[in-house]
């Protein structure tokens, strides 16, 4: 007569922890907090917040320009009239205004 012997519970229990805790620090590994698909967020939102620096840092280059141009020492006439004429409206005497 031959006797199976079943495994033990407490092994059991031992690979159904080691399982579980397998399983919850993999999950935690991809989508965590610090996860792989947290880091792929990050680095897309810094590609983006990079290119709206990017654009912010042309328009401030473009302001300083606009800025030196109509410094005391450097005064650009025709940038001047242009300001002169959109911002107070202002016209010379032959000049014909069309709306």
């Amino acid at each position: 007569m031959t006797r199976r012997t079943r495994p033990a519970l407490g092994v059991l229990i031992f690979f159904a922890v080691a399982f579980g805790l397998g399983a919850y620090f993999t999950f935690a590994a991809v989508q965590g907090d610090y996860g792989l698909f947290r880091r792929a967020e990050i680095e897309a939102e810094s590609r983006a917040l990079q290119g709206q620096l990017d654009a912010l840092e042309g328009q401030v280059a473009r302001m300083e320009n606009l800025t030196r141009r109509l410094s005391d020492e450097y005064l650009d006439l025709d940038l001047l009239d242009q300001q002169a004429r959109d911002v107070l409206g202002l016209l010379r005497a032959d000049e014909i205004v069309i709306r």
